[in-house]
């Protein structure tokens, strides 16, 4: 059976990965797996680090969308990938690469997800979660302290110099590209449900599509 592909977008800290992994729990699946979008930034090594920091990680051009496409391509054939590891400290692509298996559904989530047409088309279900402003810049403003290291300033000059403008050019319009609109994220578990019931039965019907009648 072809895998069943869902594609979670959403501004920064909407909380997109804990929706992904709360439709993955509803499913009550053994075979799914999951692929960030902030996986596949571009390979900046060859530049200097003081340069690496100042490439605009918002904007479309930042991600390798080809390679995403044919990974994608890959696993829906079921071939194995090597997922790509980024380096948030460093600003590029980390020297080891995670290896992943074809499942039945496979989950991407991103925020310029919905951007590239090529990647919308693959997607057999789309979602945004939509947050509201000041808790998505609360929850960045700690993941990138806490796990990133990031200190208060160069945070807050990113997120005005780009993350908002870019928000409001790039993520906030892809979000008419949507098959559904979950507001307050993880949060809202009656959503999620709803969702996970819908893809439930898009699985059974594509089953029932693929196997073979009775003699």
């Amino acid at each position: 059976m072809k895998p069943f592909l869902i594609g979670i977008a959403g501004g920064t800290g909407s909380g997109k990965t804990t929706v992904a992994k709360r439709i993955y729990e509803s499913l009550h699946l053994d075979s799914a797996v999951f692929i960030d979008h902030d996986a596949y930034y571009k390979e900046a090594g060859h530049l200097p680090l003081e340069e690496r920091r100042l490439i605009n990680f918002d904007h479309p051009d930042s991600l390798d969308n080809d390679l995403l496409i044919e990974h994608l391509e890959a696993l829906i054939a079921g071939r194995p990938i090597a997922k790509p590891e980024y380096d948030f400290v460093a600003h590029t692509r980390a020297p080891h690469s995670t290896p992943v298996e074809p499942r039945d559904v496979i989950l991407v989530d991103g925020i310029l997800l919905f951007v590239d047409a090529r990647l919308r088309d693959m997607f057999d279900l789309k979602i945004f979660v939509d947050t509201d402003a000041d808790v998505r810049f609360i929850r960045r403003l700690r993941r990138d302290i806490e796990v990133r290291g990031r200190a208060l300033d160069s945070i807050i000059e990113q997120y005005l110099g780009t993350v908002r403008p870019m928000h409001f050019e790039f993520v906030e319009p892809s979000k008419r590209y949507a098959d559904v609109i979950l507001p307050r994220g993880g949060q809202n578990k009656p959503g999620i449900e709803v969702i996970a019931a819908r893809i439930r039965e898009r699985l059974a019907e594509m089953a029932a599509r693929d196997t073979p009648a009775m003699e």
